[in-house]
């Protein structure tokens, strides 16, 4: 793999505390982008944004455990285990659009250019970039062998 693949979220990004390599092409992976966000990055891959019955699903759980007392990251990262979101997430990447779209951000890696995956969620919470992130260097090792 010649380029670096990263990630980060929105926040860390706008308040420079992202550390990110130097010169990375900023590639959000949300399935409904802001105004905002959309300025914030260099593209956008809807594509390897989770579905949106997944993230529905994962919603009315997170409101559930929210009504049960669970604060408002608890509550996501339960969700998240309840609806098993990333087994299905992983599936969504293996077909279709996501998958092309991941097999060319892959390319790209294998081809010297460095990602940094962008999203909303920060940190404490669960989130499918991290999953990204796996999937993404493991092809790039692939496609550069």
């Amino acid at each position: 793999m010649s380029g670096t693949v990263a990630e980060t979220y929105a926040a860390a990004l706008q308040h420079d505390i992202a550390d990110l390599p130097e010169g990375a092409t900023l590639v959000g992976v949300v399935r409904r982008p802001t105004g905002w966000f959309s300025a914030l990055v260099d593209e956008n891959r809807p594509e390897l944004g989770p579905p949106e019955s997944l993230l529905s699903e994962t919603k009315e759980r997170q409101e559930d455990f929210r009504r049960q007392g669970l604060c408002d990251e608890e509550a996501h990262n339960a969700a998240w285990g309840e609806v098993d979101f990333e087994a299905q997430y992983r599936e969504h990447l293996a077909g279709g659009a996501a998958d092309e779209a991941l097999s060319g951000l892959a390319a790209r890696v294998a081809d010297g250019e460095s990602v940094a995956l962008v999203c909303f969620e920060g940190d404490d919470k669960r989130c499918h970039r991290r999953i990204l992130d796996d999937e993404l260097r493991e092809r790039a090792t692939e496609s550069a062998d």
